[in-house]
């Protein structure tokens, strides 16, 4: 299956909270969306890589992605080299997505700016013909994604563009809501954690709208490229 968009995370969650609201309205638009996430987040203090594979299942059903795909990368562990770069070079090629949008270039979570330099390299590799890969026993093709962005997650980094996602902030609350172990919850006798807090969870919502009153819209979600945006015209810009 082709897709349009390959939403990539190092944890369960991550592509919710950086890109969740985008991914709800590209789906809208009739885009072909997946998501893979690299580990099980079974190093996260609430919860469980079982609970959080079942809440990960209930986010993309929300979301309404067709595929959702977990490598099972080590938790806080995994490194950019070879052998994960090949388990990532196998699904670009599997999926061969125009866009891929994956972790944040740099963040509090050591993971993150991890999973960012993993994918992306592993994009650029992907289109190498020397590097050959096998599938289910089926030699693949080599193949380049045309893009690669960054979504932005705990650190407030400088959005090289934002998207409009006015109307869909609702359907992203509802995605990164569905990992119940993870965020705000008055009732939980599990340990706090910086996600856990209702300011975390307000924080969703308040940052959007910041970045959507900066374009004149009512919530935003900013990226980081990789190279320069490129418009057809002035009048491409909102």
């Amino acid at each position: 299956m082709k897709l349009d968009i390959l939403a990539i995370g190092a944890h369960p969650d991550d592509v919710e909270l950086g890109c969740g609201a985008t991914l709800a309205k590209e789906i809208a638009n009739g885009k072909k969306v997946g998501i893979i996430d690299l580990t099980a987040g079974e190093l996260g203090t609430r919860g469980t890589a079982e609970t959080r594979a079942s809440e990960a299942a209930e986010a993309a059903s929300i979301l309404g992605v067709l595929v959702r795909e977990n490598l099972k990368f080590a938790d806080g562990f995994f490194v950019n080299d070879k052998t994960h770069q090949l388990e990532i070079i196998k699904v670009i090629r599997k999926y061969q997505p125009d866009i891929v949008i994956c972790n944040a270039i740099d963040d509090r979570h050591i993971d993150h700016g991890k999973g960012s330099k993993l994918v992306s390299d592993s994009c650029f590799l992907s289109g190498l013909i020397k590097i050959e890969t096998e599938l289910n026993g089926q030699k693949q093709t080599a193949y380049r994604p045309k893009l690669v962005y960054h979504y932005i997650q705990w650190k407030i980094l400088e959005p090289d563009f934002v998207v409009d996602v006015s109307d869909y902030l609702d359907v992203k609350m509802k995605a990164v809501l569905a990992y119940k172990t993870q965020f705000y919850d008055a009732n939980s006798k599990e340990p706090e954690t910086p996600i856990s807090s209702k300011n975390f969870t307000d924080s969703i919502a308040y940052r959007a709208r910041d970045l959507g009153r900066l374009i004149g819209v009512e919530y935003a979600e900013g990226f980081n490229v990789e190279r320069y945006v490129a418009v057809n015209s002035l009048s491409d810009l909102i």
